[in-house]
């Protein structure tokens, strides 16, 4: 009789053991699982920058460097820029976005209104941040990082539109090959020599 309760006993704390050694094992593959499943809009953003990068490299020359998901912090404030480019004729920020739908507002807005009408009709909006204003932003936390670190160069900044769904159309808008090649190469404010590009490529290459 004692024999049994005992017998019982420890295959009761081997099947609790058994139970919680499975339950933390499946626990961490489902983690591990969900961590790798992008949520859609995340995977057609990062679609979206892919896409906007293959245009940006038929512009580029060979002289050119282009960095993409550049992540810097400078004095507590992070700027996760989308693409940087380095060449004689200074470093350019690229803020590319993958707006769908239709966009209202205008530069100084703070933020700009995303509406977007479903096929059963119903209209969705959604207050989004400034694009133009985002840019400027990461332009001012580059420089200062850079000047962190020695270097004094002029930034330019734009913002590309993959739906080329802009509301606005000025120089911070890039719209077209023709746009970026101008960007990028004529209507430029500096001119740098080969050690300061490969400085400054270094600096962001190894964040």
């Amino acid at each position: 009789m004692e024999w049994n309760i005992i017998a019982t006993s420890i295959f009761i704390i081997i099947f609790a053991f058994i139970v919680v050694v499975l339950a933390t094992v499946g626990s961490v593959f489902l983690f591990r699982l969900i961590s790798k499943i992008d949520p859609p809009a995340r995977r057609a953003g990062r679609a979206g920058e892919e896409f906007a990068r293959n245009i940006f490299r038929k512009v580029l020359t060979e002289d050119d460097i282009l960095l993409s998901n550049v992540n810097i912090v400078y004095d507590n404030k992070v700027a996760e820029i989308d693409d940087v480019i380095i060449n004689s004729n200074g470093v350019f920020i690229i803020e590319v976005k993958t707006y769908s739908g239709t966009l209202t507002g205008n530069e100084e807005d703070r933020e700009w209104l995303k509406s977007k009408t479903s096929r059963g009709g119903i209209i969705y909006e959604k207050q989004v941040r400034n694009p133009i204003k985002q840019m400027k932003r990461q332009i001012y936390i580059l420089s200062h990082y850079l000047k962190n670190k020695g270097i004094d160069v002029w930034i330019d900044g734009y913002v590309f539109f993959v739906n080329n769904n802009s509301p606005i159309h000025n120089e911070y808008i890039l719209e077209s090959y023709n746009d970026i090649d101008k960007a990028l190469h004529k209507n430029t404010r500096n001119k740098m020599n080969h050690d300061e590009i490969q400085q400054i490529n270094a600096i962001l290459s190894n964040i």
